[in-house]
């Protein structure tokens, strides 16, 4: 009787992973390859400059120098050279701290252009589906757009020669040049593509069967406490009490009850977090509004364990504790205002 019972219990799941689940992987499998191989050409052929091409527009009213537009570039295609380009200006006597700070601000959105083309058209997109993808997509662009704009308005008002010396201006070698041959490139790109699906496709399909699974038994709240807890001790001492906080908020922004858990493991990546909210897109728990709300508390949750893993260690690299630590400040208010505001709009009825 046992064993009878089990295999009518095996059974669904079967159905479940062979009808919905490989079908599903096997598409976002396809959409994968072709997209990261596609940004990988845009990438290695230098397509993603030319959105940095309007960066001298931006320079100028914030009274800043031309120059500084090429950092802006580099920061499209590398944000270490984008910085590393900013930090020689600052320590030659081009650009005070003040401009620095406002030029740091200003490549907010040509940083995250990059990221268009490396993550959020081949990666995430596929994963949401396109509706919710291209919401959530354009929200980051607009609240990183919104950041440039607040740099430009503060150059405007608060830059002028006292800040900047263009006497001082160093030569600095542009780093986003390309070297090889067309094969070359094509052929580092589809190296690019094998390695990023090794390391995303197997994971993918094992939590995507989870997740598929505990939605058909309603049991993804469930999962999502357990990864929220699981979270918290991971990051005990710097994300107190994340459950607690993010299920307040949650709350009062009036989000369903299974965003704590999407919150808790979007925090701990971007991907799996995805993953995770996609059956519950497709199933009704959330309205795209609220996915994409979802996603962005996430981001703010995110930014306290991001911040000591890379921001801290990366920016101390660039301009040493003391300025470091002022640029960290800028950039995370900012992007917490900003995206507060977005989740804010988003769920305006």
């Amino acid at each position: 009787m046992q064993p009878h019972v089990a295999l009518q219990s095996v059974g669904p799941v079967v159905d479940l992973l062979w009808g919905t689940v490989l079908p599903r992987v096997g598409t976002i499998a396809v959409t994968l390859a072709l997209g990261v191989f596609l940004a990988d050409l845009a990438v290695a052929f230098g397509i993603v400059e030319y959105i940095a091409t309007l960066s001298k527009y931006l320079t100028e009213p914030a009274n800043l120098p031309r120059e500084v537009g090429t950092a802006i570039l580099a920061t499209t295609a590398s944000p270490t050279a984008g910085y590393g380009m900013l930090a020689e200006f600052r320590e030659s006597g081009v650009l005070d701290d003040r401009a620095t700070l406002v030029a740091v601000t200003i490549n907010t959105f040509f940083g995250f252009a990059q990221h268009i083309f490396t993550f959020y058209a081949p990666v995430l997109i596929p994963i949401l589906g396109l509706r919710v993808g291209l919401l959530y997509v354009g929200a980051r662009a607009a609240i990183s757009l919104a950041i440039t704009l607040v740099g430009i308005l503060a150059g405007a008002l608060l830059l002028s020669n006292r800040n900047v010396d263009r006497s001082r201006m160093p030569e600095v070698e542009d780093p986003t040049e390309e070297n090889g041959t067309a094969r070359e490139k094509l052929r580092d790109a589809a190296a690019s593509t094998g390695e990023k699906l090794r390391d995303i496709l197997p994971r993918l399909l094992v939590i995507y069967a989870i997740v598929a699974v505990l939605v058909a038994w309603r049991e993804i709240p469930a999962l999502v406490t357990l990864v929220g807890a699981l979270s918290e001790s991971g990051a005990a001492g710097v994300v107190p009490s994340l459950s607690e906080s993010v299920g307040a908020f949650t709350s009062a922004v009036g989000l369903p009850s299974a965003a704590v858990g999407v919150v808790a493991v979007y925090t701990i990546d971007t991907t799996n977090g995805s993953i995770v909210l996609a059956p519950l897109i497709e199933n009704g728990t959330f309205t795209p509004r609220q996915a994409v709300a979802t996603m962005l508390v996430g981001g703010i949750v995110s930014f306290a364990v991001s911040t000591f893993k890379r921001s801290i260690p990366f920016q101390y690299g660039i301009w040493g504790a003391d300025f470091g630590s002022k640029v960290i400040a800028v950039n995370t208010t900012l992007k917490i205002v900003f995206i507060a505001l977005a989740v804010v709009l988003l769920l305006v009825p």
